[in-house]
C-alpha cells in the first residue's frame, strides 16, 4: 500500500489587526464576526476541511479568548477524531514577560515542539483574516510537482494595491528569483496571499538557523530564494484581505450584489452555531406589517419593523418601527429604537441606538476621523460594543463612539464629523 503524503497546517491567527479599530479591541482579528453568521477565521477553516487536511495547530496571541471560544474542540469543521484535531497554541512569550512574537517566523519557532510532536511531509502555513475560498490539496499537488522546499500562495492585484505586500518576481517556470517587501516602486503586481508551503524537515532546519529571521516575507523567503527552491502558486480565485475598516465594509456588502463571486453557503463555509450566542437555538427571522427590507442579509432571531436596506444584520438584531437602517453592518443583539436612523456605520454587540437618534449624519464626503484619519475617512461610523446612543442623540460620519458608552458620556446633543466619545 502507498502511503499518502501527510501534511500539518499551521493558522496563524494572532495578528493585533488594529487598523480594525474598535472591532479588535476584545477580540483577536480572526474572531471578528463577518456576513452575520460568521467569523472571519472560518473561512481559512472551513478550507482546511474542504480540503481534506486533518491536523491543525492555531497559533493564538492576542486577546484570544473569543477565538478560543469560537473555535471549541474543532467540531464544527469535522476536526475531532482519532486521526483529526485542532490544537490551540496558546501565547508563547520569550526570555520576557513582554516578549510578543516578533513575526510570522518568530510565532512558528516558538512552537516547534507542536511540530515535532506531529511528523508530516509539509506544513502549510496560513493567515487566519483573509476571506477566500481556496483548494490547498491543489496547491500540495503543485508543490510536490514541483519538488520544492516552499512554494508561496499569490495573485495579480491592481498596482496601486502592491505596496500592501509581499510580492514576487518570477520567471517562465514560476520560481520566485526575487522579492519585494510592500514595495513603495513596485516591479510587479504580484502579491503574496500569506499562505505558504514548506517541506518539513526544510522548515525545521531553516528555523533553527538564525534566530534573528523572524519573518517570513522579510527574512525566510530571500534568503530561500538565493539558495533553494522557492515557487508561486498563482491563483485566480476569490481572496479579499479585510485588515482595514474600510475593505472589511466593502466586503460585508460584496455579500449583497446579485451575482456576487462571495458565496460562504456554496464555499461550504461553516461556523460554531453552538458557540457564544447560540446562533442554533435562534428563532427564525420576524418581519411586522410595515417592515420594508431590500437588498439585505437578515440573521435567525432578528425581529424587523421598520426599513433595512443594503445591509447585513447579524443574529437577534432589532429594528423597531420606523427606524430605517442603511448601508450598515450590526452586531449581535443590537436594537435600532422607533424613528432612529443607522446610515453608514458598523455597530458592535448589542448597541442600542435610541429614540429618534442618527448614527451617520450629513454628507459622506465628510472630513476623516481626528484620530484615526487613517482607519474612517469615507464616512463610516464606529460605535463599541455595548454602546448607547442616547434618545434624539445626533452622530457625524467618521465618528468613533467607544465600547461601553453611556447616554450622559455626550458632551451635547450632536457629534460633529470625525469626533470621538
Amino acid at each position: 500500500m502507498i502511503r499518502q503524503p501527510e501534511t500539518l497546517v499551521l493558522l496563524l491567527a494572532g495578528g493585533v489587526g488594529s487598523r480594525l479599530n474598535l472591532l479588535v479591541e476584545s477580540r483577536a482579528k480572526p474572531a471578528v464576526p463577518f456576513g452575520g453568521l460568521y467569523r472571519i477565521i472560518d473561512f481559512s477553516l472551513s478550507n482546511v476541511m474542504n480540503s481534506g487536511l486533518t491536523r491543525v495547530g492555531v497559533l493564538t496571541q492576542y486577546k484570544p479568548l473569543s477565538l478560543m471560544r469560537h473555535m471549541g474542540l474543532g467540531e464544527a469543521w469535522d476536526l475531532t477524531g482519532r486521526s483529526r484535531g485542532v490544537k490551540i497554541l496558546p501565547p508563547r512569550t520569550g526570555s520576557k514577560d513582554s516578549d510578543w512574537y516578533r513575526g510570522t517566523a518568530d510565532a512558528v519557532r516558538r512552537n516547534l515542539d507542536f511540530l515535532e510532536a506531529n511528523p508530516a511531509d509539509e506544513v502549510l502555513i496560513l493567515s487566519g483574516d483573509h476571506i477566500y475560498h481556496m483548494d490547498f490539496y491543489a496547491m500540495l499537488e503543485y508543490h510536490r510537482f514541483k519538488r520544492a522546499d516552499v512554494t508561496v500562495a499569490m495573485m495579480v492585484v491592481p498596482r496601486s494595491e502592491i505596496h500592501q505586500f509581499g510580492a514576487g518576481i518570477v520567471d517562465r517556470d514560476n520560481r520566485i528569483i526575487d522579492w519585494e517587501e510592500k514595495p513603495e516602486q513596485p516591479r510587479t503586481n504580484l502579491a503574496s496571499m500569506g499562505i505558504y508551503i514548506f517541506d518539513r524537515n526544510y522548515l525545521l532546519e531553516t528555523l533553527a538557523r538564525d534566530r534573528e529571521e523572524v519573518d517570513f516575507g522579510s527574512h525566510i523567503l530571500p534568503w530561500a530564494m538565493a539558495h533553494d527552491n522557492v515557487f508561486a502558486y498563482p491563483f485566480y480565485g476569490f481572496w479579499r484581505d479585510v485588515g482595514t475598516i474600510q475593505a472589511y465594509w466593502e466586503a460585508n456588502m460584496e455579500l449583497l450584489q446579485p451575482g456576487t463571486c462571495l458565496s460562504p453557503e456554496k464555499w461550504g463555509v461553516r461556523t460554531n452555531v453552538e458557540a457564544e450566542g447560540r446562533v442554533a437555538d435562534r428563532a427564525p427571522a420576524r418581519y411586522g406589517h410595515g417592515a420594508v427590507v431590500r437588498g439585505s442579509m437578515i440573521s435567525a432571531g432578528c425581529t424587523i419593523k421598520g426599513m433595512v436596506v443594503n445591509s447585513v444584520l447579524a443574529p437577534g438584531v432589532v429594528v423597531e418601527e420606523g427606524a430605517e437602517v442603511r448601508d450598515s453592518i450590526l452586531f449581535a443583539d443590537c436594537v435600532i429604537e422607533s424613528r432612529a436612523v443607522v446610515d453608514l456605520a458598523i455597530l458592535d454587540k448589542q448597541v442600542r441606538v435610541g429614540t429618534g437618534a442618527v448614527v451617520g449624519s450629513g454628507g459622506r464626503d465628510a472630513r476623516p476621523c481626528k484620530l484615526y484619519p487613517t482607519h474612517l475617512y469615507t464616512g463610516i461610523t464606529l460605535v463599541g460594543k455595548n454602546g448607547v446612543i442616547p434618545v434624539g442623540q445626533v452622530v457625524g460620519r467618521n465618528c468613533v463612539i467607544r465600547a461601553q458608552t453611556g447616554a450622559d458620556a455626550y458632551p451635547g446633543a450632536v457629534v460633529p464629523d470625525g469626533e470621538t466619545v
